[in-house]
């Protein structure tokens, strides 16, 4: 058996029944890093010494009769934000790389490798995740696996990537307005942002307090699901993190989809963006069979008011760096910045006033509809190095616009999962499939049926 190109349930399956040895996948791993990282620029840094310790240990456990967990032996890699002892946090950033090493592992690390997973590296970024596109001009730009000349999204590009190049299986990422769910679409894998406050954030460097989610990339929803599950449970420290208990999810795949009322999100979501976008929304959905049509309150104050929020917050945070080293920012971060931090407070506090309304809104629209079905993004992955695209006769940000259908479900801190649309086209393309708050169950068993049925798959790439 060969671990080049299995998942994560079936990579965890092997290594558990002895067909494959922890340490030969975790090497196969670090060998298709070493040939294809150097094309795509997913990688800002590889932990291998750590990694084939870590599944040495797995393979010691099973020889001895101990369960190494339920991840046993599945390579995993993480955004530059999270914390891995003994390695610098870069977060995207030139400033932070001057920072001392991480002293331990972010919550979510160790919970991976608690399950028996592999850490094998850090994946390139945004600048402090403020950005859609990964073009870094301190590491360089992550490039699309599936069209080096083009973007991978972000500001996870560098975990979307990974995944979909098949270096690593699995990989995390945070999400503040679209950061996992745009690269998730624009790379063609799968990737969850849970409900604010279901995972904790503790280790991880934050940009906008009240709007960051962390979640898993993998290239089928049973991988998702099985990775969710080992991050899940209340964590202390981190304030934000909900004291709910662990709802595993990966037992209720197969439950389907009977009785769920779907729904597609009409007006807003069917305009500011490129017509193969909607199409593939359209055929997607006549083949699930779903007609009916829904429209969010407000959506578009929703995004404006969520921009208000992440730039004001995000400055805040980095308030003194701009003040003493503004030269060092990224160039396409740092006018973001600057400009957040002259935001007036009376904004900032309005468009918190908003979001209360407009979360008790999409509360209420949940009480009439189980899953929502949304473009993940406005059109698929553009030229690096574009500045501007065409949008109905305007001219807007190629990278700032790829947040236009995310950003409106994060401000209300939403489960989303996005999911590649089969047969999209050239390059990949992906909706969203959203639910109520908490409710991941009722996002990852839609997913499952609708892959089950062939509308939803990861498309394969050659690196």
């Amino acid at each position: 058996m060969s671990a080049a190109t299995l998942g994560v349930v079936e990579t965890a399956a092997a290594v558990r029944a002895g067909r494959l040895s922890a340490v030969e996948v975790t090497q196969a791993a670090l060998d298709r890093i070493e040939t294809r990282n150097g094309a795509i620029n997913a990688f800002t840094g590889v932990t291998a010494d750590r990694a084939l310790a870590a599944a040495a240990a797995v393979d010691n456990a099973l020889r001895s009769g101990r369960d190494p967990g339920p991840l046993a032996g599945v390579p995993f890699a993480v955004k530059n934000l999270f914390d891995v002892n003994d390695v610098v946090r870069l977060s995207g950033s030139r400033i932070d790389a001057a920072r001392p090493p991480a002293t331990r592992d972010a919550t979510l690390v160790a919970r991976l490798e608690s399950a028996g997973a592999i850490l094998v590296g850090t994946l390139n970024m945004d600048e402090y995740a403020f950005g859609f596109s990964t073009q870094n001009s301190h590491y360089g730009p992550t490039r699309n696996p599936h069209d080096l000349s083009r973007v991978a999204g972000g500001s996870s590009g560098g975990s979307a990537a990974a995944v979909a190049a098949d270096m690593v299986p699995t990989a995390l990422g945070s999400d503040t307005n679209g950061s996992i769910r745009v690269p998730a679409a624009l790379c063609g894998v799968f990737g969850l942002k849970p409900t604010f406050g279901r995972l904790s954030r503790s280790g991880t460097q934050l940009f906008a307090a009240s709007l960051d989610h962390v979640g898993p990339f993998a290239r089928s929803v049973a991988d998702v699901a099985a990775v969710y599950d080992a991050l899940q449970g209340p964590d202390p420290s981190d304030p934000a993190c909900a004291g709910r208990p662990a709802e595993p999810v990966t037992a209720l795949l197969e439950q389907g989809t009977a009785g769920l009322r779907v729904a597609v999100a009409d007006g807003y979501f069917t305009g500011n963006g490129h017509p193969e976008v909607f199409a593939a929304m359209e055929k997607a959905a006549k083949a699930l069979g779903v007609t009916r049509r829904i429209e969010l309150p407000e959506p578009a104050l929703a995004r404006a008011a969520a921009m208000l929020i992440t730039a004001s917050e995000g400055a805040d945070l980095h308030l003194a760096d701009l003040k003493s080293q503004a030269a060092s920012f990224d160039p396409m971060t740092r006018p973001l910045f600057l400009s957040g931090a002259l935001v007036p407070a009376v904004w900032y506090v309005q468009a918190q006033r908003f979001r209360r309304w407009y979360t008790h809104k999409l509360a209420a629209l949940f009480g009439d509809v189980d899953v929502i079905l949304a473009p993940a993004t406005p059109y698929p992955a553009f030229p690096i190095g574009q500045r501007m695209i065409e949008i109905d006769g305007r001219q807007l940000p190629a990278s700032g616009h790829l947040g236009v259908f995310t950003q409106p479900l994060s401000f209300a801190g939403l489960p989303v999962l996005a999911a590649p649309i089969a047969g999209a086209g050239p390059l990949p393309l992906g909706l969203q499939i959203i639910a109520a708050p908490w409710r991941e169950d009722v996002v990852l068993c839609f997913a499952a049926a609708a892959e089950a049925a062939g509308v939803l798959a990861a498309p394969s790439v050659r690196v």
